[in-house]
């Protein structure tokens, strides 16, 4: 026994020369933290050489960017905890209900992501001396903690910002802010290749980055989770508590811990006399952050923001004539990530028996939420995302439920079936499903930082209904293995088209040098009905001898299921050889982007084409776009965006033409004011009455909450639906519309108002302030202006908002192929 006692004496003395004989970011790396930013392969290389060093740290790579650089976490806890990682993890699961089993859990999990935004380039410095004080200095915390560090979630942001800054800078660096290395380019580094803001896909999860994180996330689900930020040169530091509205299924002591997180951090930053404040600003409702997604999830979620962003450089000196430096900007990063270490490991026991209390959900009023399953395409896309998060779901039972229907906010009946998603609040994610799915989020404050309506049945165009009972159902379901076979005798082959896959197909199709048609009017044949949009295959259009491979094969890839008939003379309709059922040439597609353009907005359009819709398309840049020859287009994608100083009188007169001769305009968003109430275009802007002129009485204390009286932040509203009209071909006639801002223009008056709010149209979920829901009722919603043989297509809501609003993308994907698309230009 002594004899192991000396063993383990010299290990622990071994271990703790070996901590205090690491090198420092500095030592290691060749330059002063602080004094230029670090590239993401050295910020990776230092993390791997402090694991290759120390027992006590593990790193795992966890994925790779769209731009193929590695993403990295850290484990770093005691060397008898990373020995019995896999045994922590399990018992913390086990205290969620994930994992059988009873275990108490005694180790705090704190989860530190940094360099969510590109830009935000001071925390991936950050992360690296928080590494250093912890292993070197601070071990005694890790005894009951582990800490689990992503240095950087957005390499390809980051790097994007770094490497023009190194390209750009004055050595030494200037602090003047109108020198060239403060004033960065569009994109900006803060978006992610597809200039997505990852900071809000942890609830959508489209980005490649999210897909990943959250795998290993779910595998831990940490007990504390901060998020590293930095906001403007002018700012002091902000952390928690946050500020409200908190959503209501936020625990007390969730709220309780995180004042005294901030009380921890201010006594750290009170002893250097830093600037800080809490309680302000940055709320706790929208659940894609990366402080709510973790809330929502059992932990205290928090976000820290730094001054800084893609401004502040090495060193730029701020409005109150202080100069902001990066290393000062780290050094209050790292001071707040050890400092909630600190917090934690002094209430670890405190802190997993309140966790383990957050997965009883016996006290969610809804318990069941019932998905119709009217399209196949749409329910395996929604359970995808539940997977993703892995939300259980099961499926009805033939019978009638009761509750809230999301189509009339109003309480009601509905039919289940079998086949119809259950997704159960009884589950160890229920507080998370409760918030993603409840028809309206109750709103304590109109004061938000984000949009205040996203319920996944609206925004993935679902019939549902919320129950307050249990709704029976079963946990699997037998799924259909669509393989179609070859039959030379077909006179065409004909397949559906109601979801974003059938466009997918059609794609494929186009890519194959294959032409298919589609009816613009219901038929049957067969004894089988088929709706507008359905897509016709015809022998006759390609007289190829691999036609029916071909045909077959894609099908399958996509699982489309084809239907063979032997001739073009239907039961009712028209016959395949009709004027209304109209060739599908393929499409050359453009987009714009550049200075003028939303890089977000952009964004969202290119991952579409690629990552959704897989069809190539051509972008297009600013810079030059009065030069291209249009003609070598077919569809020209302009995304929202402030155009005023590109489409001017004699460029839109080019536009006009080209789009006379055949083309499709797509303009979107704010886009549309640079047609709106300009002469030749029947867009004009809605008159809306003006406010009484007393306003400029209002105490000024009171003038941010007058301002929401004008606002719509991220709201639901219902429009009415043409769907006669190609564009809105697979849909009903009805739309849930996530509307953004108070925008609104007039009914066309020459074109086609395809979707459209009604009279009496107001928001049925999310803040719409007095004032701006006036401007909703009869206005456009999306619209087509002929021109000519082609057609400018308004769409005046975006149908792909961070590509989580799934029900608006066959829109677009309509406007490029249904439109024009039997005119061949020359």
């Amino acid at each position: 026994m002594k004899i192991y006692k000396i063993i383990l004496v010299s290990f622990l003395l071994v271990s703790n020369l070996n901590a205090q004989n690491i090198q420092s970011p500095s030592e290691f790396l060749g330059y002063e933290i602080g004094s230029q930013f670090s590239r993401h392969h050295s910020v990776v290389d230092y993390f791997k050489y402090v694991s290759n060093s120390l027992s006590n740290v593990k790193l795992e790579k966890y994925g790779e960017t769209n731009e193929h650089r590695p993403l990295y976490i850290s484990y770093i806890s005691s060397e008898e905890n990373i020995k019995n990682l896999e045994e922590i993890r399990k018992s913390n699961l086990s205290q969620t209900g994930i994992l059988k089993g009873n275990t108490d859990n005694k180790i705090a999990i704190v989860w530190m992501s940094y360099n969510v935004h590109g830009n935000e380039a001071s925390s991936t410095e950050a992360s690296m001396l928080t590494l250093y004080e912890l292993v070197s200095k601070k071990q005694e915390w890790l005894k009951n903690t582990l800490v689990i560090i992503d240095p950087c979630i957005n390499p390809d942001g980051r790097d994007r910002y770094v490497n023009w800054y190194n390209q750009v800078k004055s050595t030494p660096y200037d602090i003047s802010q109108d020198a060239k290395e403060h004033n960065e380019p569009w994109p900006g580094g803060r978006a992610n290749h597809y200039l997505f803001d990852l900071n809000r896909d942890w609830a959508w999860a489209t980005q490649k980055e999210t897909q990943q994180r959250l795998k290993v996330y779910n595998k831990w689900m940490p007990h504390i989770h901060v998020d590293f930020h930095e906001q403007y040169i002018n700012n002091p530091y902000y952390f928690a508590p946050a500020s409200a509205p908190f959503h209501e299924i936020i625990t007390e002591w969730q709220r309780n811990f995180q004042i005294e997180i901030g009380k921890n951090n201010a006594s750290y930053f009170d002893k250097e006399g830093w600037l800080y404040f809490t309680k302000e600003s940055f709320d706790l409702l929208y659940p894609s952050y990366g402080d709510t997604y973790p809330t929502y999830m059992g932990a205290i979620g928090m976000t820290y923001e730094q001054a800084g962003n893609g401004r502040a450089g090495l060193g730029i000196q701020t409005d109150r004539v202080e100069v902001l430096t990066l290393k000062d900007r780290a050094l209050h990063h790292m001071t707040t990530g050890l400092s909630t270490v600190e917090i934690s490991s002094k209430n670890a026991e405190r802190i997993n028996s309140q966790f383990k209390k957050f997965f009883n959900n016996s006290n969610l009023e809804i318990k069941s939420y019932v998905l119709k399953n009217d399209n196949i395409d749409k329910t395996k896309r929604l359970k995808r995302l539940l997977d993703k998060h892995e939300i259980i779901y099961e499926f009805a039972t033939n019978g009638t439920v009761k509750g809230t229907l999301y189509f009339t906010q109003e309480e009601g009946k509905m039919n289940s079936s079998s086949g119809d998603l259950v997704i159960h609040t009884n589950q160890p994610k229920g507080k998370i499903v409760n918030v993603l799915f409840e028809p309206k989020a109750f709103l304590a404050d109109s004061l938000t930082y984000d949009i205040t309506a996203w319920s996944i049945p609206y925004a993935h165009g679902f019939e549902a209904i919320a129950s307050k009972t249990i709704v029976n159902s079963s946990k699997s379901i037998v799924s259909e293995t669509i393989k179609n076979s070859v039959d030379k005798n077909a006179y065409a082959y004909i397949t559906k088209w109601n979801s974003l896959e059938d466009a997918v197909f059609l794609g494929a199709l186009l890519q194959k040098n294959i032409t298919p048609r589609f009816s613009e009017k219901p038929f049957s044949i067969d004894g089988k009905s088929y709706e507008r949009g359905t897509l016709i295959i015809l022998r006759n259009d390609n007289k190829t001898l691999d036609f029916d491979e071909k045909i077959i094969e894609i099908a399958n890839k996509n699982e489309r299921n084809l239907h063979a008939v032997s001739t073009g003379f239907v039961t009712s309709g028209a016959d395949f050889g009709s004027y209304y059922v109209k060739p599908i040439q393929k499409q050359k597609v453009a987009l714009l982007s550049g200075n003028e353009t939303s890089s977000l907005s952009f964004g969202e359009i290119w991952h579409f084409f690629e990552s959704d819709l897989q069809y190539p398309i051509t972008i297009l840049n600013s810079d030059y776009f009065s030069d291209v020859n249009l003609s070598n287009f077919d569809v020209i994608i302009i995304p929202d965006g402030s155009y005023d100083n590109l489409l001017t009188k004699t460029f839109l007169d080019k536009i006009t033409s080209w789009v006379q001769s055949g083309g499709t305009l797509i303009a979107i968003d704010n886009a549309l004011q640079s047609f709106a109430d300009k002469e030749g275009f029947d867009l004009k802007s809605k008159d809306t009455e003006k406010e009484s002129e007393t306003k400029n009485l209002i105490p000024y204390a009171d003038l941010e909450r007058k301002r929401v009286k004008d606002l719509i932040t991220g709201a639901i509203f219902k429009s009415k639906v043409d769907n006669t009209h190609p564009l809105a071909f697979g849909y009903k006639d009805t739309y849930f519309s996530l509307k953004l801002t108070d925008k609104s223009y007039n009914y066309l008056e020459k074109g086609i108002n395809i979707a459209y709010f009604e009279k009496n149209s107001k928001n049925i979920s999310g803040y719409a302030g007095s004032l701006a829901v006036k401007k909703i009722p009869e206005s456009l919603l999306f619209g087509e202006e002929k021109k000519g043989s082609g057609s400018i297509i308004y769409m005046v809501d975006n149908p792909l908002f961070r590509s989580f609003w799934d029900n608006g993308k066959l829109f677009l994907a309509n406007a490029v192929f249904l439109l024009n698309s039997d005119i061949i230009k020359k």
